[in-house]
């Protein structure tokens, strides 16, 4: 039993309670967790908060369309769910704390180099100096590892086995993406000159 992690004062199933008011007591489970939560939320983890047989999914639904009008919002983000601020009220929390600074704060090229690692993953020192024709410093690399933006991947192949790099959870979390598939296309970007081509 000491694994288990079922919690033993939490009653799921809310059997006492009519359907409409468990259906919202269920809801409010979901946004606490989200709420509590820094990062998103898999299916799996608000199951556990919520009667055997609810739609975590129509949950999350129904708790999204209930903060309409509210400066927050349930965003789907690498297959779960997290609370994330509005647009519209960015710039006042930009004026009242030093909040959202990890990657506004990096230069044009830091930002070149992330794009580069996120469309060409996994990749290496050698394949960015590829791309961009130089030398990428290790601190570079090191200011989007401190933001989370990117980890080490798999060891390459090639001689030496150098370490790969490629983009985290916290990549998707930062520029509002599901999943990787939802990167603007690539040739779009060369066109706009934007980011090197492929190879280059």
């Amino acid at each position: 039993m000491a694994g288990d992690r079922a919690e033993p004062d939490l009653d799921r199933e809310l059997v006492d309670l009519p359907p409409e008011l468990r259906w919202r007591e269920w809801m409010r489970r979901i946004e606490a967790v989200l709420f509590a939560s820094a990062s998103p939320v898999p299916r799996e983890d608000l199951a556990r908060v919520v009667g055997q047989g609810a739609s975590v999914e129509l949950l999350v639904e129904d708790l999204a369309a209930d903060l309409e009008g509210r400066a927050f919002a349930v965003a789907a983000v690498t297959g779960g769910w997290i609370l994330r601020t509005r647009p519209a009220y960015a710039p006042a929390i930009r004026a009242a704390a030093d909040v959202g600074q990890q990657v506004l704060d990096l230069n044009e090229f830091d930002i070149a180099v992330l794009a580069a690692i996120a469309y060409h993953q996994p990749i290496t020192r050698d394949g960015l100096k590829d791309i961009f024709g130089k030398e990428i410093a290790r601190d570079l690399i090191g200011r989007l590892n401190a933001r989370k933006l990117i980890a080490t991947g798999p060891r390459s192949p090639r001689r030496g086995a150098p370490y790969t790099f490629v983009t985290t959870e916290q990549f998707l979390v930062a520029f509002d993406l599901e999943s990787l598939s939802d990167l603007p296309d690539r040739e779009r970007l060369e066109d706009d000159g934007l980011t090197a081509p492929a190879g280059g």
